[in-house]
């Protein structure tokens, strides 16, 4: 049920967010060169799959967990698109195509082994990933892995339709700051 939710709703953002989606990416060409981040995560039994978001750092910004960069790689432009979150609207592409959902687990990089161990010792993995979810509304991010781990197995065991609604709600009226990025 909540996979016809996530089709649907992916499908209907896409084409209603196109002119979004195209004057974001003009901007990002003159910000960046570079406007859609590419990054091979964990997906769903741990086989990868490559996300989509607009770049919010310079392009030689290193691959590491948004915890590890450095504050100073995110562009202007960037800020903005954190801010608001509209650095996370090419994800629709990734929940259309089956590797992500709306709601679920943010997906980790391969590097970041100690939380891939974490979320595989709690079956998170069962599930598709997602761009939002209880860990995210709870502002609790990759810099904790047990933390995070933990969060996401609670949500994935009490996870219902209502809180489906919730999540993606509570995301969309600003709650949750996303992963932090360190002041250096």
């Amino acid at each position: 049920m909540i996979r016809v939710f996530d089709f649907v709703f992916s499908l209907v953002g896409l084409l209603f967010g196109f002119p979004v989606l195209l004057v974001l990416t003009l901007i990002g060409l003159f910000d960046t060169r570079s406007p859609i981040f590419r990054q091979v995560r964990v997906g769903r039994h741990q086989k990868p799959f490559t996300l989509f978001k607009f770049r919010t750092m310079r392009v030689d910004t290193a691959s590491v967990a948004t915890h590890l960069a450095s504050s100073a790689s995110i562009t202007r432009f960037g800020h903005f698109l954190r801010k608001t979150k509209l650095d996370e609207l090419p994800q629709l592409w990734n929940v259309l195509k089956g590797d992500m959902s709306l709601v679920g687990p943010r997906p980790g990089l391969f590097n970041q082994e100690e939380l891939t161990a974490e979320r595989a010792k709690r079956g998170v993995f069962d599930v598709r990933p997602g761009i939002t979810g209880l860990a995210q509304v709870s502002e609790i991010d990759m810099s904790t892995p047990a933390l995070l781990a933990e969060t996401d197995q609670k949500m994935i065991k009490s996870l219902t339709l209502v809180d489906y609604f919730k999540y993606i709600f509570m995301t969309v009226a600003g709650k949750g700051a996303g992963d932090r990025v360190v002041n250096r």
